[in-house]
């Protein structure tokens, strides 16, 4: 049966004999106020509706009155819809039925909705601009217009925000809204109508009998439904209101009291960043994307990428809490450390689930499906999935199922949407990436944000000395009548400073060492950027370990605490966070650092003094007090990612310093060959050295007096060819992969003796290459260390070394070789190898000399050849797609069937190169030399890769066979005079 509010309204008022008043006079919101305050007192009586039903001509006419005494008044307003039902149903000659039921239940849920939504933001004033409810009531009247039958009825029971009561109820409240002045008029609309459909549960579960007949769904199903909005509301109270609140490291003081909104870039398909145009605001970007219109920008996926330090972490928190407060339930968000997912599940939605231990997730199969509900996923750190180092197999089918979850949930209206934090190299070496996705990367703080970060920090510490560090960074502060108060700094600050200081994490310990008077400005004249921040980390860790927490009464409250002197604690962390590098994850068991620290006999008795005077919890109570933090595991993690991988380093150079030591009394070494080899499984048989960690490492070695790198490079190069021929993992048992493999498998990581044995040796040769481009750069030593990967250079044969290190790598899993070593290959001499066939794909060959080595069928999809030397190599069948070549020497080279496709060949000398047949749809050959260049049955165009790229300064001179060439683009034939 259909029905139109006009009869509904107009019977209720029969029911209580009152007739249409037509005084425009009366206070509806105090004739509402009055209903809804008697009703709750007592629910028995019927009168106070009569003034409502009399000069009202619905329950909406309430918004055309100051909002403020609505919102403010606190009365619930369900109880007033329950009433109306009971009046309706005794006094109405026919049955109720649900459309009845609907129109009026609605009005109420929504009022009740409005009232939630709007009193969340008290600090805004709903009626300072409001004056004429003209527009308003225009839109009640279109209330009257709507014939309601049972279906739909049934879809607003369903979903109410996809009905068309929504669609009415809405334009009369953004025209409120809008009226009134108030901003994000359409948003809080959105939200508002999102929001109705609880109330028109609670309403449902509260009418009892009134509707037991009316309305198909049982009760049972109503107080589920119920639940799980109250398990999404505890989840949010819990999980996300408070991440803002947590302590900064172990000050006094929380993340939102010193965050600043973040400022980002665009980042291409490619992955190439956009630094022509000027950056934006990292959370307005973000804002824009969730709350966009347009479908194919509802289908991408987010991915912001950082480096260390940039305040991806942070961010999530923040933004996480931010659509809590602004945007739900429009918007509910789910933040997840996808560092804590244990294991992966074959689909996104089993993974999402596994993690998330909220009741709403756990008990309703239909979480994701149910269109009252949208859930914005924050997954952080991309780059600390616990997937095991090197499976980019697996990395890749975690993006293909994030990819495909976007698509799919907005093709079934549900909507979900996924934002992904990860550091730059997250996506090094993934084929294919989904095509939905989004990127950018956060860029450094500019003079705006710094300024906005110390106005916060001056809030804090409100001190002349705050002053002086702005000023010596020549940040200003304007906002407070203290700037005037600060001299001008004559000392100039060093431009690594001025560096580090753009970094969020680094500006916090920059400010918090100066604060505490331990930075040493003078040490920071003339470094570079990895030995600046080694510098932060080495000042802030000595803050940390001594007087961070001291005081006039404790002037060594680390000790009492601890019961460990400074360079026991400091020796204590580093153990611990090789145990974390090596667990693959993020965190470690408090049984690993410990079983790590009983290996060296005097960290051994300093755990056990320290357990004799504080108990068994005294590691625990050392490790908790510095950069560390228990998790829900048992185990400790640090705080920061880059303060892990900075001890980690330190903790390696320390052996590395040890090996090379001097011995006594005719020993050549004071650490013998044996105990160094098992030193070396013990340190480096896991996963894989990082870039970040090698970094650090050779940041430390260079400047200590301890570095002997011609011993260094003698003894590990004796290692590494050892390792080639299978010394160690050919031994009898138990060897050294064997006992690195039961020591990890103990401690519940999986890891079997070959890969132990090949991340040993492929960290060694990682350590080997670094050594090789130090000494390369220095007169004194370039002679004496020199490192060929594959063999030194013979004049008549090929050296296949290397082509068996990586078959041997790749035999245990594909692509293990180029995701472990494949970034340092960078200035490395390759000359004379035999590559054949080799997977290569993503390696980092800039500046390499490879000039002649064989490079047939190898796979150097984009892989990073800049400035390379390939003259006269052999490239035939190669594939080369997407590879940076740019400024690369291929003159002579054979590339014949090559596939160059997308390939930057800008400003390449490719002169007498030989590319018949040769694949180079969509190349960059601006600036290219292709002089005297054999081009015979190249395909120069394809319809998904495009034309070539060339310019006016392409070298066409002489260039051979572009007649018998494939696709040759239109403008190139008649440039060339071929048309």
């Amino acid at each position: 049966m259909t029905r139109r509010w006009p009869q509904i309204w107009e019977r209720l008022r029969q029911s209580l004999s009152v007739e249409e008043s037509l005084n425009t006079t009366i206070d509806t919101s105090k004739t509402f106020l009055d209903a809804a305050k008697t009703l709750q007192e007592n629910g028995e009586s019927l009168e106070p509706l009569k003034p409502l039903l009399q000069h009202s001509s619905s329950l909406l006419d309430v918004l055309c009155s100051p909002l403020a005494q609505v919102i403010g008044a606190g009365l619930p307003f369900v109880p007033m819809g329950i009433a109306l039902l009971k009046l309706y149903r005794p006094n109405s000659q026919e049955q109720t039925t649900l459309e009845d039921c609907v129109f009026i239940v609605s009005q109420i849920a929504y009022l009740e909705s409005v009232k939630e939504i709007l009193s969340s933001d008290i600090n805004v004033n709903w009626d300072a601009h409001f004056q004429s409810d003209a527009a308003v009531r225009q839109q009640i009247q279109k209330l009257n217009d709507i014939e309601l039958d049972y279906e739909a009825a049934s879809k607003t029971i369903n979903c109410f925000r996809q009905s068309e009561l929504a669609q009415v109820f809405n334009q009369v409240l953004l025209a409120r809204l809008i009226s009134a002045n108030i901003s994000d008029a359409e948003i809080l609309t959105e939200r508002v109508a999102w929001n109705t459909h609880r109330y028109l549960v609670k309403a449902w579960i509260e009418s009892g009998d009134i509707t037991k007949n009316v309305i198909q769904t049982s009760l049972g199903e109503w107080q589920k439904t119920q639940q799980k909005f109250q398990s999404i509301d505890e989840y949010l109270k819990s999980q996300i209101a408070t991440k803002p609140e947590e302590k900064v490291f172990n000050e006094d003081f929380s993340f939102k009291d010193i965050y600043v909104p973040l400022k980002a870039r665009n980042v291409d398909k490619n992955g190439k960043l956009d630094t022509k145009t000027e950056p934006f605001y990292l959370e307005t970007w973000s804002k824009t994307l969730i709350l966009a219109t347009n479908p194919n920008t509802q289908r991408q996926v987010m991915f912001i990428q950082g480096g260390p330090g940039r305040g991806k972490s942070v961010f999530c928190r923040m933004f996480a809490d931010w659509v809590r407060q602004n945007l739900h339930p429009l918007w509910t968000p789910i933040l997840i450390r996808l560092r804590d997912i244990d294991e992966f599940q074959p689909s996104l939605e089993e993974t999402l689930r596994s993690r998330i231990k909220a009741d709403f997730a756990q008990s309703d199969n239909g979480w994701l499906t149910d269109r009252n509900t949208r859930f914005l996923f924050i997954l952080d750190g991309f780059d600390e999935l616990r997937i095991e180092r090197g499976n980019n197999q697996s990395v890749q089918r975690f993006m293909r199922q994030v990819g495909t979850f976007q698509n799919d949930y907005q093709d079934n209206k549900a909507g979900h949407q996924v934002i992904i934090t990860g550091r730059q190299m997250a996506l090094h070496g993934i084929d294919r990436l989904p095509p939905n996705l989004e990127r950018v990367e956060i860029a450094e703080m500019d003079v705006e944000l710094q300024q906005q970060w110390f106005e916060k920090w001056y809030r804090k510490f409100s001190t002349q000395k705050t002053l002086e560090f702005m000023d010596f960074l020549q940040i200003p502060l304007d906002t407070t009548a203290a700037s005037q108060q600060v001299t001008q700094n004559q000392k100039s600050c060093p431009q690594q400073i001025t560096e580090l200081a753009k970094e969020p994490l680094l500006l916090y310990m920059l400010t918090a060492m100066h604060r505490d008077d331990t930075l040493n400005i003078n040490k920071f004249e003339q470094v570079t950027e990895t030995e600046a921040k080694i510098l932060v980390y080495e000042q802030a860790l000595n803050w940390v370990l001594t007087k961070q927490r001291a005081d006039t009464r404790h002037p060594d409250l680390n000790y009492e605490l601890t019961r460990q002197h400074p360079e026991a604690l400091r020796r204590i962390l580093a153990e611990a966070a090789v145990c974390v590098v090596q667990s693959g994850g993020e965190s470690a068991s408090m049984q690993m650092v410990k079983a790590r620290l009983q290996q060296d006999d005097e960290a051994k008795e300093l755990i056990a003094k320290a357990e004799k005077e504080l108990g068994e919890e005294a590691l625990k109570t050392a490790l908790g007090a510095f950069y560390l933090k228990s998790n829900d595991h048992g185990g400790v993690e640090f705080f920061h990612k880059s303060i892990r991988e900075f001890l980690c380093a330190e903790r390696i150079k320390q052996s590395l310093e040890e090996w090379t030591e001097p011995g006594r009394r005719g020993r050549t070494f004071n650490v013998d060959e044996q105990t160094m080899d098992w030193e070396i499984y013990d340190l480096l048989g896991y996963g894989g050295l990082t870039r970040e960690i090698v970094e650090y490492l050779m940041g430390l070695l260079i400047p200590s007096k301890e570095f002997r790198s011609v011993e260094l490079f003698k003894r590990l190069e004796n290692f590494y060819l050892r390792w080639c021929e299978g010394e160690f993992i050919d031994a009898p048992p138990e060897n050294f992969p064997q006992k690195k493999m039961r020591l990890l498998q103990e401690q519940g990581i999986k890891q079997g003796q070959r890969q132990v044995d090949i991340f040993a040796g492929l960290n060694v040769m990682i350590l080997l290459l670094e050594l090789h481009r130090y000494a390369q750069g220095r007169d004194e030593l370039k002679q004496q260390i020199i490192f060929y990967p594959s063999g030194e250079p013979l004049e008549d044969a090929w050296t296949g070394r290397l082509i068996r290190i990586i078959n041997y790598s790749d035999g245990v899993k594909l692509g293990n070789f180029r995701n472990v070593a494949g970034q340092f290959f960078y200035y490395t001499n390759l000359s004379r190898a035999y590559l054949r066939g080799a997977n290569l794909s993503d390696t980092d060959l800039s500046c390499a000399y490879l000039s002649p080595t064989d490079l047939s069928g190898v796979d150097l999809s984009r892989a990073n050849l800049s400035c390379i030397k390939l003259s006269r190599a052999n490239l035939s069948r190669a594939y080369l797609s997407g590879s940076d070549l740019s400024g690369s020497d291929l003159s002579c080279a054979y590339l014949s069937r090559a596939d160059l496709s997308s390939a930057d060949l800008s400003g390449a000398n490719l002169s007498g190169a030989n590319l018949s047949g040769a694949n180079l749809s969509g190349a960059n050959l601006s600036d290219a030399n292709l002089s005297s260049a054999d081009l015979s049955g190249a395909n120069l165009s394809h319809e998904i890769f495009g034309d070539i790229m060339w310019d006016e300064n392409t070298n066409w001179e002489n260039v051979r066979g572009l007649d018998t060439a494939v696709n040759v683009p239109e403008a190139l034939k008649q440039q060339l005079g071929l048309s």
